[in-house]
């Protein structure tokens, strides 16, 4: 018998079973759904966490964690211990080796998106990705005292275009409720191109302007029976008396280290210096086991649906007993026999891995806008990385492995019992 009259054959052998076998095969799709789910996920958001900042040598904050100074400066997620004084940021700028610093300032909101106050030359030397720029879908640069640039997730959820007025809130989206800045509205007058990083979903504006709409505000609270208008503002005093963090760009890499201890034992207040990719090494370690814990469901789901698959194959013999004892009689030897059943079990786990890797894909074009506006997270549909194509093999040898027991077991049927009638 040849192979392809054997695989003909296991083909005809499943369709004429396929009732019975569907549930076997969404079975397996879905534990080829989940596996390489998983790995699409862990891989495409190690890609966006890593591709959230890149060019910027180290991150200053007050003395904190590393990973923590990292999620709230680059990532805008959690609050900082304390802020840095300005006079600090001033010093750091002046440190040898250092070649710009840009300050950043966190702490309010514009309907659940964050707020970064920083400075024009944020736009010049910040980096995300392969070193890119950041680049302009339309409009310009801070021009004015009440301008905003929304990044492009915010313009495209809430429909902002050049020219548009919008009012920030104090804080959080939960803790800004009656807290917010509406006597001092901004105009929206640049929109970012999308980069994929937590900027699209940000509203930046300048270091004065944050200053402006706290100038009657103390402790997170507004000052009673005291207002001052958005024009009065703008006749003060409006230099920063604090950041959150800051990045810092080097002329020499090489001179970091150097650097991260002059920060580190900086003389005028408790500040740290951290690495964003020492940082994110740190947050993946942290992260790592809730990784293994998903691959092993995974894993375990799997295992089920190989289990389901040789269940459902051995419950399957004794209504085909007739049909192997007629392929013993015309010369089917054990080889043939296992190889038909393993053909089979093939046949099954490959169906069931095409379903799974489809019903990934649609699930990644449905829910991907949703997951990125929602979440940040981007996914990506692109060729199987290699893990997925390791998880793929051995998903499809255990199909086979998981065959080969049936086939044992279906030579060892007696040929006379096959082909003898029951009464």
């Amino acid at each position: 018998m040849s192979g392809g009259f054997l695989l003909s054959l296991a083909w005809r052998s499943a369709w004429n079973r396929r009732f019975t076998l569907v549930l076997t095969v969404c079975s397996i799709a879905l534990s080829a759904f989940m596996l390489l789910g998983v790995e699409r996920v862990r891989t495409d958001l190690r890609s966006s966490f890593s591709s959230a900042v890149s060019g910027t040598d180290l991150i200053v904050g007050p003395r904190t964690g590393s990973v923590q100074l990292l999620l709230y400066a680059v990532f805008h997620v959690g609050a900082a211990t304390n802020n840095i004084r300005w006079s600090s940021i001033q010093a750091l700028s002046q440190l040898r080796g250092v070649a710009w610093v840009v300050p950043l300032s966190l702490g309010d909101s514009h309907r659940g998106f964050p707020v970064l106050g920083t400075t024009q030359e944020y736009f010049e030397h910040f980096r995300y990705g392969e070193q890119q720029s950041l680049q302009w879908r339309e409009g310009r640069r801070f021009g004015d005292l009440y301008d905003a640039i929304v990044g492009a997730e915010v313009a495209d959820r809430l429909g902002y275009r050049i020219g548009q007025r919008i009012t920030l809130a104090h804080g959080t989206s939960e803790a800004s409720l009656g807290a917010d800045h509406s006597d001092k509205p901004f105009t929206v007058v640049g929109i970012l191109a999308r980069t994929g990083t937590p900027i699209d979903r940000t509203v930046h504006i300048g270091l004065q302007a944050i200053e402006a709409i706290h100038v009657d505000w103390v402790a997170g609270a507004p000052l009673p029976g005291r207002h001052v208008g958005a024009e009065e503002a703008r006749k003060m005093d409006l230099q920063p008396s604090s950041a959150t963090a800051a990045l810092v760009g080097l002329h020499d890499r090489a001179a970091v280290f150097s650097v991260q201890r002059q920060v580190n034992h900086f003389a005028g207040e408790p500040l740290m210096a951290v690495l964003p990719g020492v940082a994110l090494d740190e947050l993946w370690e942290v992260v790592d086991a809730g990784e293994r814990a998903l691959l092993l469901m995974s894993g375990l789901v799997a295992l089920v649906s190989m289990a389901g698959l040789m269940s459902t194959v051995l419950a399957g013999l004794n209504e085909r007993r007739r049909e192997l004892a007629v392929l013993r009689t015309v010369g089917a030897s054990l080889y043939h026999v296992v190889l038909l059943l393993a053909l089979e079990g093939l046949l099954l786990t490959l169906t069931g891995i095409v379903a799974g890797a489809a019903a990934l894909g649609a699930s990644v074009l449905a829910l991907g806008p949703w997951l990125q506006s929602a979440f940040g997270l981007t996914l990506r549909l692109g060729e199987p990385t290699p893990m997925q194509t390791w998880l793929l093999a051995g998903l499809l040898l255990a199909g086979w492995i998981a065959s080969l027991l049936p086939g044992w077991r279906a030579y060892r049927l007696s040929l006379a019992d096959g082909l003898s009638p029951r009464i």
